[in-house]
């Protein structure tokens, strides 16, 4: 079992920033890719950034230019800094990743709240 525990969500005016932390531990070999979720309230989830386990990045076109995901691969553990945030960065914001585990296998963190809002 894997286990995901997120950090860092909150309430911030418009363009303020956010960093979001999601730290990773259990049972497995390594972690591939790391990713970044969100759900807004009424709309389906959405994938909002990613980064492999060789570095590579990509995100939402709605994102991009404002957040940076990176990771700490020492720690396991994945981030997203949020600038420029805007009131329709608000929803739920969930860690995901994919570990190597005699197979890969996804998991979820819990998610957590971000609010951009004056």
């Amino acid at each position: 079992q894997v286990q995901l525990v997120e950090s860092g969500g909150g309430l911030v005016q418009p363009g303020g920033s956010l960093r979001l932390s999601c730290a990773a531990s259990g049972s497995f070999f390594s972690i591939n890719a790391m990713r970044w979720y969100r759900q807004a309230p009424g709309k389906e989830r959405e994938l909002v950034a990613a980064v492999s386990s060789g570095g590579s990045t990509n995100y939402v076109d709605s994102v991009k230019g404002r957040f940076t995901i990176s990771r700490d691969n020492a720690k396991n553990m994945v981030y997203l800094q949020m600038n420029s945030l805007k009131p329709e960065d608000t929803a739920v914001y969930y860690c995901n990743v994919v570990v190597s585990s005699y197979g890969l296998q996804a998991y979820w963190g819990q998610g957590t709240q971000v609010t951009v809002s004056s």
